[in-house]
C-alpha cells in the first residue's frame, strides 16, 4: 500500500540502527460479512496474501503467490503497473530499482530517471520505460533486506510476473486444491499512467473477462487509492471494487478538491463510497489506533459505520516483525541489534482486528493470519 513507503523507505534503516528502539467458493461467500440494508450476517474473515507470502519470499513473485496459496490464503494480491507496451505486470511501484536487479544491468543504466509521481520525488528505473520483453530479463530481489535477511537467499531466482500469469496461477491452483483462490489486484498510480497515455482500464477489464471474473460474485476485488478510476471501472465491470484509504492525505486524483481520506472515512463519506464500491481497505490504525506508547487503543467507529453503509472492510497491513507491531506484542531482547526484525505476536494483533469485526485482512504472513482466524 502506498503509505507504507513512508515507513519502509524512510525509517526502517534508522530503526534497525537503534536496537533500543479460509476456504471460499467465491468473493461474495468469502467476503467475511454479507451486508444488506445495514444488516450483517457473520462469515469468517478472508485472508489476503499481501503481495503474496511476502514475509517469506520476495514480494510479487509467482513463488510468493504460490507459497501463500499453500499456506491457506483465500486471495492473492498483485499490485499492478504498466509497461511501455501496455502490459500489466506485478510490482508494488513503477520504480523497480528496489525490487529487481535493474541497477546492476549496464544495458539499462541510461534509463535511470527522476520523476515526481503523485506529488513525491522518485529516482530510479520505471516500468513505463521498459517493454515487457525487457522486464522479463530482470530478476527480483527482497525489498526489505534489513528486516527480512532470509529472503535475500531467493534474490535473482524469479522473474517479474504478468497479471495474466497470476490469474492463470489462481485458476490452476483452484482446480488443484479444490478451493477457490481469489485475486485482489490494485491499480497503482492510475493518474500518472494516464498522463503517459497508458490506462489500466482496457487491459485489466479484458483480462478479468477472459478469466470469467467479471461478475459481482466472482472471486476478485479491484482496489485503488484513487477514486476516478474506480468510478470509471464501475461502468466497465461488475467485479467488486474497493476504495483504499490511508490515515493521512487523500486521493491524488482529487487533490485539487482537497478531498481527504479522513473525510471519506466518516459515516457520510462511507455512504458515498458505497455508491461505486463494495468495500474499503483502510490503513489499520483507522480501525484500532495506537497511542503515544505504541499500544493498541479502543476501536473507532470505522467498522460499524462501513457495515452500516453496506461495505466490507479489509484493513492493511499485518506483519510479524517487531518493527510493525504494537509494543505489548513485541518479543525478544530489546537491546539486541536484531530486535526490530524479530517476530512478535502477530496472531494476537490480527485477532484483535477480527474481534473488531473486519471482513478480511491483508497480511505478509499468511500462516499467522490463518491461525488468528482459526482461533475465533
Amino acid at each position: 500500500m502506498d503509505c507504507e513507503n513512508r515507513l519502509d523507505r524512510r525509517t526502517i534503516m534508522a530503526g534497525l540502527l537503534a536496537p533500543a528502539l479460509l476456504a471460499s467458493s467465491g468473493a461474495t461467500q468469502a467476503a467475511g460479512h454479507h451486508h444488506q440494508h445495514g444488516k450483517t450476517a457473520m462469515r469468517k474473515p478472508i485472508i489476503i496474501a499481501h503481495r503474496g507470502a511476502s514475509g517469506l519470499r520476495p514480494e510479487h513473485t509467482l513463488a510468493a503467490y504460490q507459497l501463500a496459496i499453500d499456506l491457506g490464503a483465500d486471495f492473492i494480491e498483485p499490485d499492478l503497473v504498466l509497461t511501455k507496451d501496455g502490459h500489466l505486470i506485478c510490482r508494488h511501484e513503477n520504480e523497480i530499482g528496489g525490487t529487481t536487479d535493474v541497477a546492476n544491468r549496464p544495458e539499462f543504466a541510461d534509463r535511470k530517471k527522476v520523476h515526481v509521481i503523485d506529488g513525491e520525488r522518485h529516482e530510479g528505473w520505471f516500468t513505463e520505460d521498459f517493454t515487457l520483453a525487457e522486464i522479463k530479463t530482470l530478476r527480483c530481489k527482497e525489498r526489505l533486506p534489513q528486516l527480512r535477511p532470509a529472503n535475500t537467499a531467493y534474490d535473482g531466482q524469479f522473474d517479474v510476473p504478468t497479471f495474466e500469469e497470476v490469474l492463470a496461477l489462481a485458476k490452476s491452483q483452484s482446480v488443484k486444491t479444490g478451493r477457490t483462490i481469489g485475486v485482489y489486484p490494485e491499480t497503482k498510480h492510475p493518474t500518472w499512467f494516464e498522463g503517459l497515455s497508458l490506462s489500466f482500464d482496457r487491459p485489466l477489464v479484458s483480462a478479468i473477462k477472459a478469466h470469467g471474473l467479471d461478475a459481482a460474485d466472482a472471486p476478485i476485488f479491484i482496489q485503488s487509492f484513487e477514486v476516478t478510476n474506480l468510478k470509471r471501472l464501475k461502468t466497465l465491470t461488475k467485479a467488486p471494487l474497493v476504495q483504499l484509504m490511508a490515515s493521512e492525505g487523500g486521493p491524488f486524483d482529487l487533490s485539487a478538491q482537497k478531498v481527504s481520506y479522513a473525510s471519506m472515512a466518516t459515516a457520510s463519506g462511507l455512504v458515498e463510497i458505497a455508491r461505486y464500491a463494495s468495500g474499503v481497505g483502510p490503513e489499520k490504525v483507522m480501525i484500532i489506533p495506537r497511542d503515544g506508547a505504541n499500544q493498541l487503543m479502543t476501536p473507532t467507529r470505522f467498522v460499524p459505520d462501513a457495515h452500516q453503509a453496506g461495505l466490507v472492510v479489509h484493513p492493511w497491513t499485518f506483519r510479524a516483525e517487531n518493527y510493525f507491531l504494537p509494543q505489548s506484542l513485541r518479543k525478544g531482547d530489546a537491546a539486541s541489534p536484531a530486535y526490530l526484525a524479530q517476530h512478535g505476536d502477530l496472531v494476537s494483533e490480527i485477532r484483535a482486528f477480527m474481534a473488531a469485526g473486519v471482513d478480511g485482512v491483508f497480511s505478509d504472513f499468511t500462516a499467522e493470519a490463518v491461525a488468528a482466524r482459526a482461533s475465533l
